[in-house]
């Protein structure tokens, strides 16, 4: 092993044994919490550090190779070299006899690389799964569907709503970033492995306009090729009923791999099909959106994203007004809390600044450590779902003095019971690429669910705190009742999920939205039925 790859390997090896033990732990549902996709600069920045060491042991192995080219040109520069010199005679021979084998069979490149490969390995635990690329993937295609992105702009970099001829810019970057042609292959890729042809097509199509733009140029990095994109979009559009765009991209496949045998008898296959139904050359496949089963609201939903709904304006309406609330408690009397009433049926209120910001930081960092997979209560199990994603951790009041004063503070507002079992333990959450909760309610409706386990009966209440900002999306919509609030940083919702008479309120289904740019963090205290009597007691009106 030559000086500089040994010296690369040392600097890999002590730069390796310096790390975080807890690293291996990020890898687990990397793409479900932003966190966790955070955590993954850190190993992308130890990989760049040993490609730099790579890099220079090559500069310099490259450097010496020049040497020799130049040493050994400069000796032919002259045809006429008198070769009867014993001296140019002997080099010569010495040349081809040792030089060369020497210089073919050198050992410093692959030791180089065997350094490079070898810190690669050592550091690959922390790296994100394939099924967080699969989940990244998917993601994108969330939010192209309940924001109505174009995939060209996404392409681009930019987040545009294309609805007809209309376009409009829902967020501009700081910073524009193309994705490459293998990037958009692997999220069309992605789709196409589910049979997902309704996204699959659009991104195979952007990844085919841009191979076929840099075709012939080399990045080692890529995994698919022009050809690669062009047999998956050709067979995506047969089964999409688009026989003629399968045989025209056929055709092209071929040009670049004629020898290809399969492609060869799908484009006489496909001759075949347009020859026995000649309407399918001019007709236009129209591909259907997937449905989703369990979303029957969907459009509801998308659009309240889109658009929050038909939130009312406070002056259209006497009865939603803001104030500063005491609710005659001592504890909010010389610091009262800013509420604004969102709506009335269902009640929902808003509280600004309910946290400071250094509160919201420090529930944060307490709950980060222990963020897992957030699940979803399917009769008696919980279980991981496509429809939620986000990471969740529970937090005792135990754990930090300032989450006693936190409870203090949410029962002086509500004037209910918040200690255990009459209330769950804070829920800390963060939602990764394109995180979001499809609608919900936060009551049990089912006898089975694992709610009444803690025997305090059902949630009659959420107090839900806005622990960040983001700077798109994620806005959290009632779909019954129309209208969305917007993510608001520090403020807290509240509402009630039952009626006075125990029932659950169905006007209370609600979503997360899909967070499209941001970081969104929310903190969730669920107050239970039992312990609340005299607080909240039961009314006339089985409506209240």
């Amino acid at each position: 092993m030559g000086p500089a790859a040994r010296l690369a390997a040392l600097l890999a090896v002590l730069a390796l044994r310096a790390e975080d033990p807890a690293g291996a732990a990020a890898r687990e549902d990397t793409f479900s919490a932003l966190t966790c996709v955070a955590r993954a600069l850190a190993p992308e920045r130890r990989l760049l550090g040993l490609l730099r060491r790579y890099l220079r042991g090559e500069e310099a192995r490259l450097r010496d190779l020049t040497r020799f080219y130049d040493k050994v040109l400069s000796l032919h520069e002259d045809p006429a070299a008198p070769v009867a010199n014993p001296l140019l005679a002997f080099t010569l021979i010495k040349r081809l006899q040792s030089d060369w084998r020497n210089v073919v069979h050198s050992l410093e490149a692959s030791e180089n690389i065997q350094a490079l490969k070898d810190g690669y390995e050592k550091v690959e635990q922390d790296l994100p799964a394939f099924e967080d690329l699969e989940g990244a993937a998917r993601a994108l295609m969330r939010l192209q569907d309940v924001y109505m992105l174009n995939v060209k702009g996404l392409a681009r970099g930019v987040f545009q709503r294309v609805t007809g001829s209309d376009v409009t810019d829902l967020y501009s970057p700081r910073r524009i970033f193309s994705l490459t042609a293998d990037d958009c292959f692997q999220v069309g890729k992605v789709a196409y492995d589910m049979g997902d042809y309704y996204h699959a097509i659009p991104w195979l199509e952007e990844a085919v306009s841009l191979f076929r733009g840099s075709y012939g140029e080399w990045k080692t990095e890529d995994e698919a090729s022009l050809e690669d994109a062009l047999d998956h979009l050709a067979f995506a559009c047969f089964q999409a009923g688009n026989v003629s765009c399968a045989l025209s991209l056929s055709r092209e496949f071929l040009l670049y791999s004629p020898e290809n045998k399969r492609m060869a008898r799908n484009v006489l296959k496909y001759e075949r099909l347009l020859a026995e139904s000649p309407h399918q050359a001019i007709a236009e496949a129209v591909i259907q959106r997937p449905r989703v089963p369990h979303l029957r609201t969907r459009d509801t939903y998308e659009g309240l994203c889109q658009t929050l709904g038909s939130q009312p304006i406070h002056y259209q309406i006497p009865s939603l007004y803001c104030s500063y609330e005491t609710n005659s408690s001592p504890y909010l009397l010389l610091q009262p809390i800013r509420k604004e009433i969102i709506h009335l049926e269902p009640y929902v209120a808003l509280y600004h600044d309910f946290v400071s910001d250094s509160e919201a930081q420090k529930i944060r960092e307490l709950a980060e450590p222990w963020l897992q997979r957030s699940v979803v209560a399917s009769g008696e199990k919980q279980l991981q779902v496509e429809y939620r994603i986000s990471k969740s951790a529970w937090l005792k009041d135990t754990v930090d003095p300032m989450l006693v004063t936190l409870d203090h503070r949410i029962a002086a507002l509500t004037g209910l019971d918040v200690q255990p079992p009459y209330a769950e333990y804070l829920q800390v959450v963060n939602y990764g690429i394109g995180g979001h909760y499809e609608p919900h309610f936060d009551h049990a409706t089912s006898p089975s669910s694992p709610l009444y386990r803690m025997k305090s009966g059902n949630r009659v209440a959420t107090f839900m705190i806005y622990l960040s900002s983001v700077e798109a999306g994620g806005a959290t919509a009632f779909i019954y009742a129309n209208f969305s609030v917007p993510v608001v940083k520090n403020a807290a919702l509240f509402w009630w999920n039952l009626h006075r008479s125990g029932e659950g309120d169905g006007d209370t289904l609600h979503a997360g939205c899909p967070v499209l740019v941001g970081d969104k963090w929310v903190a969730n205290k669920w107050i239970h039925e039992y312990g609340q009597e005299f607080r909240r007691p039961c009314g006339s009106n089985p409506e209240d």
